[in-house]
């Protein structure tokens, strides 16, 4: 019996790792059903912006307050987790504080872990106050309903219990240890919780149930917390590194040629170009789409971006169309395209395979005049602090509209037409065109 509480913690830690693992696969599966990205060159620059990006919190920081809260709270979580490596080894061993032989480095780490724990919480509140009570506009946009906005403060509320668990384990604990409870080892220093010690009892059976079940609830709401992050956009917590690496080095305003228009152009503009060069081995050319209508055409760093956007606004708060009272919102497309992914992904979790359900991310989703509205100003992706291309996605998008249904709008068909027939934007025959330079007579 004395191995029941091990046995239990295994089995709790062996179905929190499976369950993650399932949902990593599954994301994985996910982002893998768009096209092949772009040839990723130059990747020592992409590391230096991994460091200084995602790691380095760079972009965050130029949002001053916003961004120093933020960066407690990310390096607070990544450095209190540490004690979670010896929270596992006492839950599957059986041991209390498994490292406090190391004596004063383990003191200075304990400390260090509950300043950085107090200071969490206190960012938590504050983004709670913001989003809450101050209401900052680009948190209450149309596209944040119900579960967007009870998803970032079901976050909030977590981080806010993970922390006090945190503190009220460390107190119970401290003062076990200066009442010489058996098992409880000598260890660690309480800068913080040491103040909490006077509101516990001071009978030992109550301290232990209470230090023991802010233990267990601390570490199974880690666990809970880190499979929750699926669902959530917390998600970024793991995508914002693969997302910076795989985004964009080339120049914001700089879009791609399509290789097969760029093809059939030189065919057109050679006279001696053999049309059927290519095909002299006997193999059909593959006949793909332009653009996109569905997540299945656009890039697997764009679908990547989908899952790890954040939902902070920053796009839609500097976007242009956005501002004006246009339909478009960045933060949208992302969300909706996450959305149609999800979507997506249910139907082959039910079926094995996608099954064509009717719907497209194109019209279904997103609206053309969505799309009709950016002004492809790049503001939305400089705005991003993890280099999500919401441009990117709008732009595929359009480009299906224009080359497969040529569906864009009036004023860009007449422009076009003007530029096949005259050489120029406007509606007016080529031999006029110096006309204006002519006297007046």
């Amino acid at each position: 019996m004395q191995y029941i509480d091990n046995i239990i913690f295994f089995l709790i830690l062996a179905v929190s790792i499976v369950f993650f693992v399932k949902n990593i696969k599954k994301l994985s599966r996910n982002i893998n059903l768009g096209v092949k990205n772009p040839q990723m060159d130059n990747k020592n620059l992409r590391w230096k912006r991994v460091l200084k990006i995602a790691l380095g919190q760079s972009e965050m920081v130029k949002r001053p307050i916003s961004g120093a809260l933020h960066v407690v709270v990310y390096l607070g979580f990544v450095i209190i987790n540490i004690e979670v490596l010896e929270i596992m080894t006492d839950g599957l061993l059986g041991t209390h504080r498994v490292f406090a032989p190391l004596g004063a480095v383990y003191n200075i780490g304990i400390a260090s872990f509950e300043i950085l724990a107090f200071l969490v919480l206190v960012s938590v509140i504050v983004f709670w106050i913001r989003r809450n009570i101050i209401r900052v506009k680009r948190f209450w946009n149309k596209e944040m309903t119900s579960w967007p906005k009870n998803d970032a403060n079901f976050i909030l509320y977590t981080e806010m219990v993970l922390m006090i668990l945190f503190l009220i384990m460390n107190a119970a604990d401290s003062k076990l240890q200066l009442l010489g409870a058996e098992h409880y080892t000598i260890g660690g220093s309480f800068p913080i919780s040491q103040y909490l010690t006077g509101l516990l009892p001071s009978d030992i059976s109550s301290l232990i149930m209470i230090e023991r079940g802010a233990w267990w609830f601390h570490i199974i709401g880690i666990m809970a917390f880190l499979n929750y992050l699926y669902y959530s956009k917390h998600l970024h917590i793991l995508l914002a590194f693969p997302t910076t690496f795989y985004s964009k080095i080339e120049a914001r305003g700089q879009f791609e040629n399509l290789e097969s228009v760029t093809k059939e152009v030189k065919m057109m503009m050679d006279p001696d170009a053999d049309p059927y060069a290519d095909t002299s081995s006997g193999e059909e050319e593959e006949i793909s789409s332009f653009g996109a209508k569905d997540i299945f055409g656009l890039e697997k760093r764009q679908l990547l971006g989908a899952y790890a956007c954040t939902e902070c606004g920053r796009c839609t708060s500097v976007c242009p169309a956005s501002i004006t009272g246009k339909e478009l919102s960045p933060r949208a497309i992302m969300m909706k395209t996450r959305d149609r992914l999800e979507e997506v992904s249910k139907n082959i979790d039910k079926n094995g395979e996608y099954k064509d359900d009717g719907k497209m991310l194109l019209n279904d989703y997103i609206k053309p005049e969505e799309l009709w509205a950016c002004t492809t100003c790049n503001a939305c992706t400089q705005a991003c602090p993890i280099q999500i291309d919401p441009l990117g996605i709008i732009m595929k998008m359009r480009q299906y509209l224009v080359m497969e249904e040529s569906a864009a709008p009036q004023e860009l068909n007449s422009m076009m037409t003007n530029i096949e027939n005259n050489g120029a934007p406007w509606q007016f025959n080529q031999a006029d065109k110096l006309n204006w330079a002519k006297e007046d007579n």
